[in-house]
């Protein structure tokens, strides 16, 4: 195991998780600010990619772990794919929501939420290059290189990514939102939103690994931005009491089966692809390092 990889990611990991209480703390000396847009959540939201390009200025390490090259050349179909996952899948649940009688569209305004969706798309791009995505691409690399499975980087980035929304969760999201997206405690449904995280992160870890982009997690996080979270905490569909944790378009059990289902098979197809047949038909891994965990 390379020590010096492991000493920067473990050091990584524990400036992220820290990011948002050095922001709380600064709201704290800093009072009067917006409750949704203060200086402590941005110092939270960009921290995290600060501190993987400071690590690997620092320590000589490769850029091409953030995976910046767009890599459109091949990858097309997954930033399709990237682009319709969240429609697709929210469309589905909502079918089921309206049949089961758990969803009521009655205040559902297509010409509205068309443009909420599209007025939102450029702020939110440039918004999740910093959401998460140093962990789907730079923490997620760094894993790989340390041979963790499949299995152990879904988990550490997604239990890190989790994590960091600690502060989101407990200080800087406004209680109206927070109830809009899951009715109960503050203190119990972060615990809630870190377990669903980590079903989503499987998704962008994926995407990921197959484009070996960054880009394709952002489009993929842009899109639900932009779409699912002002369809439930703008109105647009209301929500049958007691059924949020189950069919919730942000945080409900079925909808995170499906999303998890969906990284898996992205897996499932990185898996396949990195065998390529040779000539006497026997195959090989082309990425032995990085699939050694099967």
């Amino acid at each position: 195991m390379d020590r010096k990889v492991l000493r920067n990611t473990v050091i990584f990991i524990i400036l992220v998780l820290l990011s948002g209480w050095i922001g709380v703390l600064v709201d704290s000396i800093l009072p009067e600010q917006p409750d949704d847009n203060s200086l402590g959540m941005g110092i939270w939201l960009v921290l995290p990619m600060l501190i993987a390009v400071v690590i690997t200025i620092f320590s000589k390490g490769s850029w091409k772990d953030f995976g910046f090259k767009p890599n459109i050349k091949g990858n097309i179909k997954w930033y399709l794919i990237a682009v319709l996952i969240f429609p697709v899948v929210t469309a589905f649940v909502l079918i089921i929501g309206v049949t089961a009688k758990w969803i009521d569209l009655s205040t559902f305004d297509l010409r509205t939420l068309t443009i909420v969706f599209s007025s939102t798309l450029l702020f939110n791009f440039f918004k999740n290059i910093f959401d998460g995505a140093p962990l789907h691409s730079y923490l997620t690399s760094q894993l790989i290189k340390l041979n963790q499975n499949d299995w152990k980087i879904y988990l550490i980035v997604g239990g890190t990514w989790g994590t960091w929304h600690l502060p989101y969760y407990l200080v800087f999201l406004p209680e109206t939102d927070l109830q809009a997206v899951l009715p109960g405690s503050r203190a119990v449904i972060p615990v809630f939103m870190i377990m669903i995280i980590v079903c989503w992160a499987v998704m962008f870890i994926e995407l990921f690994r197959v484009t070996k982009s960054i880009w394709s997690g952002v489009v993929l996080h842009m899109v639900e931005d932009s779409l699912i979270n002002p369809l439930v905490i703008s109105g647009f569909i209301s929500i049958a009491a007691g059924k949020e944790i189950l069919i919730s378009p942000i945080a409900g059990i079925i909808t995170t089966i499906l999303y998890l289902l969906i990284g898996l098979g992205i897996r499932t197809y990185r898996l396949q692809a990195s065998r390529m047949p040779l000539v006497d038909g026997e195959s090989v891994n082309k990425n032995q390092s990085m699939d050694n965990n099967i």
